[in-house]
């Protein structure tokens, strides 16, 4: 779902580039300080950080597992921050969370809108995204659902704003 959301929000962006990052393309081991010391930081790890470098904004887009971050987004996070304490620096960030229920990940989205600025980086939009499955076009790869197609836009134009400025 997430990588569905994030996937429509790049076909929005006009004017600018836009990467897709699956996080899931990184191999990281499950954060340990003895897993840190053994074996450092590796080459996944090292690619990950640049491409968060590289990219003048960044769309992220927040699962949730018991109304918290899933252990993998937070394992992911966890690396970066031993790796660069500041890998966020100067990164304006549109967040965003979907699930299939009505509250559209709303607790991740909030764990995560006051975890990220720890790391250098500022949420200047977010956008919760409820019922993802009620109101996500499978066919048209876009949202089906007027109301929150005009939410989104409305988000997302703002956030263009911010990053232009």
């Amino acid at each position: 779902m997430n990588h569905k959301l994030i996937s429509f929000a790049a076909t929005q962006i006009a004017g600018h580039s836009a990467e897709i990052i699956k996080l899931t393309d990184y191999d990281l081991p499950m954060f340990g300080e003895d897993i840190e010391r053994k074996k450092g930081y590796s080459v996944d790890l090292k690619m990950l950080n640049n491409k968060i470098k590289e990219a003048d904004a960044l769309v992220i887009s927040v699962n949730e597992y018991n109304r918290t971050v899933s252990a993998f987004f937070k394992n992911t996070i966890d690396w970066l921050s031993r790796h660069d304490r500041n890998f966020l620096e100067g990164k304006k960030i549109l967040l965003m969370s979907t699930s299939d229920g009505k509250r559209g990940a709303a607790s991740a989205l909030e764990y995560t809108k006051n975890v990220l600025p720890r790391f250098g980086g500022t949420v200047v939009e977010s956008f919760s995204f409820p019922s993802f499955s009620e109101n996500f076009s499978e066919e048209t790869q876009s949202i089906s659902n007027e109301v929150l197609f005009l939410g989104f836009t409305d988000v997302f134009q703002n956030f263009v704003h911010q990053i232009e400025q």
